[in-house]
């Protein structure tokens, strides 16, 4: 992340050639003899490159790397020099050429530096910043330096894969290998590897210098197989190469289902419940077993163009196709994050996979409580209609689609999805005034069977008031019906009775409801003692077909 905070003034401050500032309280002095270029300056860990010439206050000159003819290189802000030029050069541009003058407390002190320096020396060093190569404190405390060697691409935040080489700070070689895969989150060879790896693009190389409380610490490490031994409290120098990565992501806040992405898809449209699904997948335990493959090919022979060029090409057979509550539920929640040719990897756990129970599969069985792999491929999916787009046959259609969907989750267990169905499936036909007679029939028949299914999924989440509610509405629903035939042919004696009976029973109903929810909480303590017998009673689910 680039620096974005302005730097004090007084660290670094603003000059025009021939003017002198302190750096800092402790004495320091910069005097600008000529301007650099742009605005940049090196960081703690960046590897300068400088020319310098070193004076007593008297004008003595005592070293200057002009009289040898190479640059001097150091790390700046690690101790490799003396405190006033880790101070000083740091604010510093590339071409910048200033004089510092040292006082001894950031210089050599009362140690002094023989034979040419006395005790309690205050220098002056006439420094030329070369350039630098940027070396980033990523971690913020000074325990991994990175230095860019070759930029990578523009894109960035990698979760996998490296080649790399480490060395000890003497070059020893202690471990090396080419194509290591490894998820950021678990961390790879010691933990200044992940630390790394979220900072680099895709094809950028670098050196890590890396103390040893992101190495091995004041433990080290034995030689372990090919690798060398690390000593105790070694710095390493790691050479690591970004080769690629792939996005890996938790589906679920439990974090039981994880996705990589092998190809990223296009657009931005992902498919939601009841968007129909056409996917490519094979399906693995983790011994490799596979227990379920959709989409096969088959190599065929074609002509390509008038000549008779021959070539082959691939036909996809077998398509694997579903709607929500089709599919378990691990793999149904995954579709809905990918986008149309997503390619991924996909780790489901138990709990979102086959469960405790043993399960028959196309090619394989599943034994209880077993961690599945899919390898999956979104081929496309189809928007399902808005019930605003629909004519009544179709509202109808999808009403009933909606309420199989809710018997399939309700018979699998999976009480409040199958609830949902069931609501949005009254939800496609709750406005059924422009539909005819016999569309009118139709639509009473789902209304009271999805309601009286809803009513049984509620019996079973324990929510007694609402299971209430929606047999109240079968009760008004049939009680409407008969109320509309009774306007149609007020003289029907049969229309009159059946009447009377509805009126009746809701009356009886409605004296019993007090009684139910006074003995309710005794009710609910009777069920949890004996929860293995009530599980055993499960609510029916009406079936029938409109």
């Amino acid at each position: 992340m680039e620096e974005t905070a302005k730097k004090d003034d007084s660290i670094n401050p603003i000059l025009k050639a021939g003017e002198e500032k302190d750096i800092g309280n402790d004495g320091l002095k910069k005097k600008l003899v000529k301007e650099g270029e742009g605005w940049e300056t090196p960081e703690n860990g960046d590897e300068v490159e400088v020319h310098y010439t070193g004076v007593l206050i008297d004008g003595t000159k005592f070293d200057s790397s002009l009289d040898r003819g190479t640059p001097f290189k150091f790390k700046l802000g690690l101790g490799q020099v003396i405190k006033g030029w880790d101070e000083g050069i740091k604010t510093m541009k590339k071409g910048e050429n200033a004089t510092f003058t040292t006082p001894p407390e950031l210089a050599y002190g009362e140690s002094r530096s023989p034979p040419t320096i006395p005790p309690n020396a205050t220098l002056q060093f006439d420094v030329e910043l070369i350039s630098w190569t940027s070396a980033k404190d990523i971690c913020q405390d000074g325990g991994v330096f990175k230095k860019i060697l070759v930029e990578g691409e523009k894109r960035q935040n990698p979760k996998d894969l490296d080649e790399y080489e480490v060395c000890l700070e003497d070059g020893t070689l202690v471990s090396k290998s080419h194509g290591v895969e490894f998820t950021v989150g678990d961390g790879y060879f010691c933990p200044a590897f992940a630390e790394a790896v979220k900072t680099m693009k895709k094809g950028e190389q670098v050196l890590l210098t890396v103390k040893p409380q992101y190495a091995f610490g004041e433990d080290g490490r034995s030689a372990v197989d090919s690798e060398g031994a690390v000593p105790p409290n070694a710095t390493l120098h790691i050479a690591l190469e970004l080769v690629s990565w792939k996005s890996v992501a938790h589906i679920t806040k439990d974090k039981k289902i994880l996705k990589k992405i092998l190809k990223e898809g296009e657009g931005y449209l992902r498919s939601y419940n009841g968007t129909m699904v056409q996917v490519k997948l094979i399906g693995k335990l983790e011994d490799g077993m596979i227990f379920v493959k959709k989409g096969k090919r088959v190599m065929m022979r074609g002509h390509l163009s008038s000549k008779l060029m021959k070539s082959l090409y691939e036909v996809v057979l077998n398509w694997m196709t579903f709607v929500a509550g089709q599919v378990i539920d691990g793999l149904e929640k995954t579709v809905k994050t990918m986008k149309k040719g997503e390619h991924a990897l996909i780790t489901i756990q138990p709990e979102y996979a086959f469960g405790s129970s043993e399960s028959q599969q196309e090619l394989a069985v599943i034994p209880a409580n077993s961690t599945v792999n899919y390898e999956v491929e979104l081929v496309s999916f189809v928007k399902e209609k808005e019930s605003w787009e629909m004519n009544a046959p179709e509202k109808i259609e999808a009403s009933g689609k909606k309420k199989e969907e809710g018997n399939v989750l309700f018979r699998a267990g999976n009480i409040e999805r199958a609830s949902k169905r069931y609501e949005k499936a009254v939800r496609y036909i709750e406005h059924d005034y422009s539909f005819n007679h016999e569309e009118q029939q139709q639509s009473k028949l789902l209304k009271v069977t999805c309601n009286l299914n809803n009513a049984a999924c509620q019996l079973k989440l324990k929510d007694y008031r609402q299971a209430e509610e929606l047999c109240t509405k079968v009760l008004e629903l049939e009680k409407a019906v008969i109320k509309k035939a009774l306007e149609i042919d007020p003289g029907n004696r049969e229309f009159k009775m059946g009447y009377r009976v509805l009126k009746e029973k809701m009356r009886e109903y409605n004296k019993k409801d007090a009684q139910f929810y006074g003995n309710i909480f005794a009710k609910m303590n009777l069920q949890q003692a004996n929860e293995a017998k009530q599980e055993q009673r499960t609510p029916m689910i009406i079936d029938s077909k409109a």
